[in-house]
């Protein structure tokens, strides 16, 4: 077509639609779930795709994305609600800063936010503990930035790193990764990374931007808990984290046991993501609802309202699920896989590469992981020995980086933290590239040995 051949079509055609979807986002405004139907559609058309085939790759990627994904949110979503309500997170908190003390409680910090993170969305988190934040600057006179940033850090890197968070989940789904590996793999290297972007950094731009926090929000925010009151640390954290351990403990027997096994049978049904979290969400409604003396009848208001806001998450992550399978259809992605395997690019790198351009392009993280994912994918099978845990984590990371004007998140953090727009690029930008680039170097060299 065009004097072109249709390798070299396809290729410039999804450049094209690509480049559309992010002028649709950020030009334009449109919704994320409308802007990637549209790309999907006109994908589809553009490469010669009859139509009957591209309605039906749509709603294949669609559906096969949400069959796992959307139950994984809304649990996951169920269960940070229950710890946000009951003051689980509160206890994590309070609990970290008595431990590490004034001079270290950067690190508390950040160490809350990363326990705190793990089962809730990164908006939910920040707007959780941000009081946190008010309270210990008020309580230690330590800098707003050298508090905050850690917490950022924390819950940033297990957002984009660590399942069950929608964005590794989706990379999972795409690459068909092993979940167990994906959060050791993701705790391995995020941890390290949170430290590098969040204490170390935060102790050595609090000496440049010290911060000086809306006095109106400190008195609307800085309500401090009474500790009788709110769930124990030990339970607290054994709710939290019992989905973690039943996916760790699942790929654990996998590896060791062999198949036909009982516990191996057992352990692969408990530790499968659904089932680890539906358990820990029941056992939830006992340690943060009905421990706490709280009724049944809130306990419903709680988990009815907690689902509201995952409604356009969802219909962004299935519409780039349609996106991603277009991708694949069309063939377009195996002309990009068969270039990657040419140009001998380490898959790792691309799909870093790729998730991070979407991501300054759009904002949306999601967007990101997804779409990067699609372009990715048929790479995994053209080169032999490619991790898929990893490639996970390279997208992830890639998603993270240099979040600035077209980011919700930008503007949350500038208006909490009461800075001007180029302190706000000096802070949580530069924090948000730190965790990505350093994320990538630990993935590379974790690369060396597994």
């Amino acid at each position: 077509m065009f004097g072109m051949s249709h390798e070299t079509f396809l290729l410039l055609d999804a450049v094209v639609t690509v480049i559309g979807l992010i002028v649709l986002i950020t030009k334009f405004k449109f919704h994320p779930f409308i802007a990637l139907t549209i790309a999907a559609a006109f994908l589809g058309l553009t490469s010669g795709m009859p139509i009957g085939i591209i309605i039906k790759a749509f709603q294949d990627g669609f559906g096969g994305v949400l069959g796992f994904v959307g139950i994984i949110l809304a649990l996951g979503t169920m269960l940070g609600k229950m710890m946000a309500e009951s003051g689980g997170a509160d206890q994590i908190a309070q609990t970290l800063i008595r431990a590490f003390g004034k001079d270290k409680v950067q690190w508390a910090m950040m160490f809350a936010a990363f326990l705190v993170g793990i089962p809730l969305f990164f908006e939910i988190g920040f707007v959780l503990l941000i009081p946190l934040v008010f309270i210990v600057a008020r309580r230690t006179g330590v800098s707003i930035i050298k508090i905050g940033i850690p917490l950022l850090a924390g819950l940033s890197a297990v957002h984009g790193l660590v399942p069950p968070h929608p964005g590794p989940l989706l990379a999972i789904g795409v690459f068909g990764a092993d979940i167990g590996k994906t959060i050791l793999y993701g705790l391995i290297v995020a941890l390290p990374t949170a430290i590098i972007a969040g204490p170390i950094f935060g102790t050595f731009i609090a000496k440049h931007i010290p911060g000086h926090p809306n006095q109106e929000l400190v008195d609307q925010l800085a309500r401090e808990s009474d500790s009788a009151d709110l769930p124990s640390f030990g339970i607290t954290l054994v709710t939290v984290l019992s989905p973690v351990f039943l996916m760790l403990l699942k790929t654990f027997a996998d590896v060791v046991l062999p198949d036909g096994n009982f516990f191996r049978t057992f352990m692969d049904l408990i530790g499968h993501p659904i089932s680890a979290l539906l358990l820990a969400l029941l056992l939830s409604l006992y340690t943060f609802g009905h421990k706490q003396g709280i009724g049944s009848q809130q306990i419903l208001k709680w988990l009815d309202a907690s689902l509201a806001p995952t409604a356009a998450i969802i219909l962004i992550i299935g519409a780039g699920g349609g996106f991603k399978q277009m991708l694949v259809t069309s063939g377009v992605g195996n002309v990009i896989g068969n270039m990657a395997v040419a140009a001998q690019i380490s898959p790792i790198l691309l799909a870093w590469l790729v998730a991070a351009v979407i991501r300054i392009a759009t904002g949306s993280a999601t967007v990101a992981t997804i779409t990067g994912a699609g372009i990715v994918v048929p790479v995994v099978g053209m080169i032999p020995g490619v991790n898929r845990e990893l490639l996970v984590l390279a997208t992830g990371a890639g998603s993270l980086i240099l979040s600035h004007v077209n980011d919700a998140g930008f503007w949350l953090v500038k208006q909490y933290f009461n800075m001007t727009v180029a302190e706000t690029f000096k802070t949580w930008t530069a924090m948000e590239t730190i965790l990505s680039v350093v994320g990538l170097g630990f993935i590379l060299l974790l690369s060396l040995f597994v």
